[in-house]
């Protein structure tokens, strides 16, 4: 089953920052390997406004941090489409409104991913039977 990163997590594995658990960054490198790993295009879209509010500082400008990103032997960057983009809005039982997550929701849902996660959120979600999720 292919691994979606969740935008935090994306960040961090992409950074080469140290907050994924060795458990879990050797489960991203395994997806990695087998061709497995999974970007929404949405999490391009909040890394730039996270970037533009002066939120986050990245290691280079964020288109250019996109082209690496995307470089990433086994990484698959998911367009947001019509389906996707429905399926946020119709999600069974409660979750959040917040638009990128229920987009990264609706895309693992039906692309058959799994969810790579810190958000409590999103993995209570996922305990709930919504989503396939992992703890990161």
């Amino acid at each position: 089953m292919r691994l979606l990163l969740d935008t935090h997590v994306l960040i961090w594995v992409a950074e080469g920052l140290s907050d994924v658990p060795e458990t879990s960054r050797s489960a991203i490198d395994e997806a990695a390997s087998t061709r497995g790993l999974a970007v929404s295009a949405i999490s391009f879209w909040e890394v730039a406004m996270l970037q533009a509010r002066g939120r986050i500082a990245l290691s280079m400008p964020v288109a250019d941090w996109r082209g690496s990103v995307l470089a990433v032997p086994g990484m698959l960057e998911v367009d947001v489409s019509g389906d996707i983009a429905i399926e946020s809005v119709h999600l069974p039982g409660r979750l959040h409104p917040d638009p990128a997550d229920r987009i990264l929701v609706a895309t693992a849902r039906l692309r058959g991913m799994q969810l790579a996660t810190r958000d409590g959120r999103l993995l209570d979600y996922g305990k709930a039977g919504h989503v396939v999720s992992i703890a990161v």
